[in-house]
Parts: structure tokens; sequence; C-alpha cells
């Protein structure tokens, strides 16, 4: 029966950056998740680097602090899936007086130790392209975040663990976890059965962390969480521009529109609690109307729900806290470590950002070295995620081109944009287009989809579609059936 240094439940981005962190100091790490990963919230979000311009007003000082500098951090180790961004914050009458967004903007310029991404500016909308699509173009404040492909960055993570020994399990439920003379014994059910030991075992299962501290390990106490459900909407594109919204809303909230995948706008989030099961997470049509709402009073066209594309929704596992509403709940982390001299230590992790994630995975580290040997040593901010490491002046599809001539130019951007250097090694060997193999909807290509089922872990037709690629936003019904007709698990 294998022993390993730290079992971790849950493949969310907390779940492998911890994997990721721990593996890289050379500890031998196991994480086990029941689904795909990043399956649950951390495929769901907004799909933003950001420190949280909203959270200055609830004083959440150390947590926004820790986000803007971690935009820099992200930018350096995955510049294919993590971009700049410049986001326009009109100004609207009755709600946040101008000074007081010139403020909270001054402190976003600073707080963070910004040292690549440009400075906040006023705009006058009447003259400045971004008015144009707007339904009252006044004045605005323009400043800088970044935007990433959230999924992909779980997947990377989870990457760089294996790829440093650590054993990456989706699909995989813990099913009962105890522990035995100092150590922990996990049974598994799924893509993975049996036993493991752990000496030390991480419930960091986002949404389902109350589920696995009472059903699995069995824990004395419950979990303080609160479960907050954020929605979006996709919509055909609104604005011709690359810049980013970010409108106040009456009811105190702010919702973002964002360029997407070339031909689409983001438009989200909101923030409601969640009553329903972790599993059961679909967008209700009050909150689909509220974002059209908020879209068509922003935007000189309106938008009705007919125009949605597509609708997603993610569960948030905030601290309950004693917040009156779910957008007053705070959005930072924290771990709770049970442990004694006879009893192996179990670590749980509450909340979190994306932005964050990192971060978190080295505190959760440092914690656990309150009870078991944990390697020292910081490295995670040095060092490139998979596809990171790309070096030369040059555009990176353009020295994809110029190696694989046959390349359609759009095909090869999307490579660049998703795999970085590691796209040459979906077309390593590659001579013509047709050692590419069968082409599916939207320039996805056999050979694409064999290194996602041997690298990325994809099994279904899903898992391609709508965590490791957004293709499945251009993907017809034949073309999905053609695509599940070639995948491990052949689901459509």
């Amino acid at each position: 029966m294998s022993l390993f240094d730290l079992a971790i439940i849950g493949g969310g981005v907390n779940g492998c950056g911890i994997a990721r962190d721990a593996a890289g100091r050379g500890m031998s790490v196991f994480l086990c998740d029941k689904g795909d990963l990043g399956g649950g919230t951390s495929s769901a979000s907004t799909k933003l680097v950001h420190g949280g311009l909203r959270y200055l007003e609830q004083f959440e000082f150390r947590m926004v602090r820790e986000a803007l500098a971690e935009r820099e951090t992200l930018l350096k180790l995955a510049p294919h899936i993590v971009r700049p961004m410049r986001f326009v914050l009109p100004h609207a009458a009755g709600l946040r007086s101008w000074p007081k967004l010139r403020l909270g903007l001054l402190l976003y310029d600073n707080l963070g130790g910004r040292k690549t991404l440009g400075r906040s500016r006023a705009l006058d909308l009447a003259s400045d392209p971004a008015g144009e699509p707007l339904a009252a173009p006044g004045r605005a404040l323009e400043y800088a975040d970044c935007w990433v492909d959230d999924a992909r960055l779980v997947v990377l993570n989870a990457m760089d663990a294996a790829e440093r020994g650590a054993s990456i399990a989706p699909r995989t439920y813990c099913v009962g976890a105890a522990r035995d003379d100092g150590i922990w014994r996990l049974r598994l059910s799924g893509a993975v059965t049996g036993e493991i030991r752990a000496r030390a075992l991480v419930n960091a299962a986002g949404p389902w962390v109350d589920e696995v501290a009472r059903g699995v390990v069995r824990a004395e106490e419950a979990a303080d969480i609160r479960l907050v459900r954020g929605s979006h909407i996709v919509t055909p594109r609104l604005f011709d521009h690359d810049r980013a919204y970010i409108f106040q809303q009456p009811d105190g909230r702010v919702v973002f529109a964002i360029p997407f995948e070339d031909d689409f706008t983001l438009i989200g989030t909101t923030d409601v609690d969640h009553d329903a099961a972790p599993d059961d997470v679909e967008p209700s049509q009050a909150e689909i109307a509220y974002l059209c709402e908020a879209a068509s009073a922003a935007f000189r066209e309106p938008v009705y729900a007919e125009d949605v594309v597509w609708s997603f929704a993610g569960v948030r596992p905030l601290h309950a806290g004693g917040a009156g509403s779910a957008k007053d709940a705070t959005r930072d982390y924290a771990l709770a470590l049970d442990h004694a001299e006879d009893r192996a230590p179990l670590l749980t992790v509450y909340g979190g950002k994306i932005t964050t994630y990192r971060k978190l995975a080295e505190a959760a580290l440092e914690k656990l070295g309150e009870a078991t040997e944990v390697p020292s040593g910081q490295w995670t901010g040095r060092s490139p995620l998979p596809g990171g490491g790309v070096h030369g002046d040059d555009p990176l599809d353009e020295r994809l081109r110029r190696g694989f001539a046959f390349l359609d130019p759009a095909l090869a951007a999307r490579l660049a944009r998703s795999y970085g250097s590691r796209a040459w090694d979906i077309l390593d060997g590659a001579r013509t287009a047709s050692d590419l193999g069968q082409t599916f909807d939207a320039n996805l290509t056999e050979r694409e989809v064999r290194y996602l089922i041997a690298k990325e872990w994809a099994r279904t037709a899903e898992d391609v579609l709508w965590r490791r690629t957004k293709l499945g936003l251009r993907f017809s019904e034949e073309g999905r059936r053609r695509l599940a007709d070639v995948m491990p698990d052949g689901e459509a």
C-alpha cells in the first residue's frame, strides 16, 4: 500500500496549487477529485486575476494587496493564459462618488507593488472609443487588471505537479478516510480504487468541503461556510475594442462585461446564497434576467435572454462570518489545522480566490509544517507553469507557423494562446495538415485531442469543449458526437 507524504482531496485550483508546491519541494503527493480537474468552481469564475477593487470598501486590505501582487507573478508564470486587460469604470450618478472612485483607484495603483501594469486614468467617454457602445457615455476611470483562462490554470498546476512526481487522480472518490497509528488511510473508488496511506491530509474540496469533513474524514466540528453562487452569461460580442467594462449597480454590486473568445462578451457575476447541493449549480432565470437588465442599462443595444449563447454558475465556499448579504461575505481564505501528537494532521481550506491560489498553497504548506515535516523553500513564484517558458521577441503563433507552414493562422493563434511553448509538443513530427488527423468543428484536430487525453486528463467531450478549451461555443451537435466517439469515456 502506497505511503505518501501528503494526500489532497479536491482538484480545483487550490488543491492543484498545493499539490504543485508540495511536489516541487520533494514531497510525495497524491491528489484525487470525484470529477474532472477544475470541474467545479474553478472553471466557473469571471476569468480574472485581479485585486478586487470593491473589496477595498470592506477594508480587506491584506487580501487586496496580496492579490494585486499576484497579478504580476502570474503574468510571468503563465503569459500564454494570463494577459493584461484594461477596465473601464463609468461613473454613475447617485452611486459611488467620483472622489471615492478616484481614491479607491489611487490605492489600487499603489497597494500591490505594481511593476508592469499601467496606472489608472480618467476618461471622457464622449470622445473615447470606449464610450461608443454605451447608452450614456459620460466620464469614467480606467485601470489595469488581468484576464485568465481559469480552467487551464488548474490543469497546468496539475501537470506541473505530475511532472514533479505527484499522483493526480481525477474521477476518483475518496469514500472514507481514517487515522490509523499516526497515518491517514484513504479508501478510493472510481478511476483509482483501493487504499493509500498518507502522513497528512488536506481537504481542499471547495463547495464540498463540509461534505468531505462530515462524510469522509468524520471531522468533529462542522465547517463554518456560506455557499454563494455566482452566475455568468455569454452573448455575441457587444463592442469592438479589447477593453472590459465594470458597471456599478444600484444594489451595490458590480457587473463586468469582458471580451471573450474573440467573438463573444462575458457578463457577470451575481452573488446569491446557494441553498441547494453543490452538485446542483445552474444560473437561475432571475440571475440571467438580472445580468441582462444590467447590460441593457449600460449599453445602447439591449441584451435579452434569447441573446445568451451560454450561461454557467459556480458556488464559492465563503466564510459565513455574519455578513448580512452574499456580496459582503469575505473572499479571503482561512486554513484550519487539526492535529495532536498522536493524530495525523488534517488541514482544511476555506474560501479563497483564483488570483491568490498560489499564496494560499504556500500558506497551507507553512501551516502543515506546524504538525509534520514539510521542506522549506518558496519556489512557485519563480518557475513558469507548463507552456509559460516562452522566449523570443516574435509572437509565438508566428514562430509556430514558421515551423509548421501548413497551420491555419487561426489555429496557430489558438494553440499559442492555450498551450504556449507546449504547442510544439502537440505538433511535434507533423509535416502536413493530414498528420493532424481528422478535424472537428472550430479547427479542433484529433492530434490536439489526443494530447489532451494523454497529458491533461481529458476523458469526455465536455472536458475538451468547456474546460481544456472553450470551443463548445462554436461546436455543432454533430461535431460533439464525432468528438465523443474518440474520447475514452465517450460522452458528448
